[in-house]
């Protein structure tokens, strides 16, 4: 399989959901095995931070890039579109700290993409074939994720917030051509008893119920949805019973489930090439997504380094014994 690139360039604009910045953006077409990468045009010398996993200096919410004193914050979601539609390379200019959350799901970088169209290049695809299981757990929250051989980039994922609102949930991608259906719509969420703590570590300023999905999974006073608002600077709210607070409906039963599926998928490009293989995500979040990813870019590098070598399997039958050695190499032992 090829390389692909897009086929014009494509712009968009938004507010960043935990800088409140508003931010201008452009996806523009890249050669062969330029990867992706962003460029921050606002700043002097314009500095170039590519999507890499020894880029990453912060998990807390997002995913966010570094390089010198450029920063990109959350990347997850453009970068899950990009996977999603088979993009290797592309050149994402911006102007501000952080990549626009816009309705928080990966739908609106897929149709950028789209519209932009996909370009076929000569070079090659390489693919990170995984050759046996590779794990990571968190002993602390008990998230795991482990991926085993597979022909083609699997993943599913499995997620517990020991809450009667949103509980046990499940998803599952065995195909990438179902990723622009099934799991770019899925938006990002949040618990309302988190948003006061969230705003107390200066996270989400740009958040609403546009971009959001706002779960109450137990009862708030109306005079703590008030300062609430006042804070995010929106409208208060009222809650009438526990549950979903945005006026839409959810586009998925799990969409909470798929929405993780959704960032592990962004997370772990940032290995920097394709991978083949079944990824299972059990309680996933950035921190450990980027753990994981480290390791297999490791076992990348690894792989890289013994290619072409012999491969010894001790469960299989010896070609020769020491009796049929000495018939080849009549030599005394222990040379045998």
């Amino acid at each position: 399989m090829n390389q692909h690139t897009i086929q014009k360039p494509v712009s968009f604009s938004g507010i960043g959901l935990h800088t409140g910045k508003y931010v201008n953006a452009t996806l523009l077409p890249a050669p062969e095995n330029h990867g992706r990468v962003f460029k921050r045009v606002d700043l002097e010398d314009q500095p170039l931070i590519k999507a890499d996993v020894s880029r990453v200096v912060s998990t807390n919410r997002s995913t966010v890039l570094q390089k010198g004193d450029a920063q990109v914050g959350t990347v997850e979601h453009i970068l899950s579109a990009l996977t999603g539609l088979g993009i290797d390379n592309v050149l994402i200019e911006i102007d501000g700290p952080e990549v626009p959350i816009l309705d928080g799901s990966a739908t609106p970088f897929v149709k950028m993409i789209e519209e932009a169209g996909i370009e076929e290049q000569n070079e090659l695809c390489e693919f990170f074939q995984i050759e046996e299981p590779v794990s990571y757990r968190d002993e602390l929250t008990g998230s795991e994720l482990v991926v085993i051989p597979a022909d083609r980039f699997q993943v599913t994922t499995m997620i517990d917030f020991n809450s009667e609102i949103l509980g046990q949930q499940y998803a599952y991608l065995d195909n990438l051509n179902k990723y622009s259906k099934e799991i770019a719509p899925c938006r990002t969420f949040v618990f309302l008893h988190d948003l006061e703590y969230l705003l107390g570590q200066d996270l989400i300023k740009g958040g609403d119920l546009d971009n959001a999905i706002v779960i109450a999974d137990r009862p708030v006073h109306q005079e703590q949805l008030d300062q609430l608002a006042h804070k995010l600077s929106k409208p208060s709210i009222k809650i009438d019973k526990e549950g979903v607070l945005n006026t839409v409906q959810l586009r998925f039963q799990n969409e909470p489930a798929r929405h993780k599926l959704l960032d592990v998928i962004g997370d772990l490009s940032l290995v920097g090439l394709p991978i083949k293989g079944r990824v299972v995500a059990t309680k996933p979040g950035h921190k450990v997504n980027v753990e994981f990813a480290k390791i297999l870019k490791n076992k990348y590098l690894e792989q890289i380094k013994l290619k072409g070598k012999p491969k010894y399997d001790p469960n299989k039958p010896a070609l020769f014994d020491a009796v049929a050695i000495s018939k080849l190499l009549p030599h005394r032992h222990p040379f045998c």
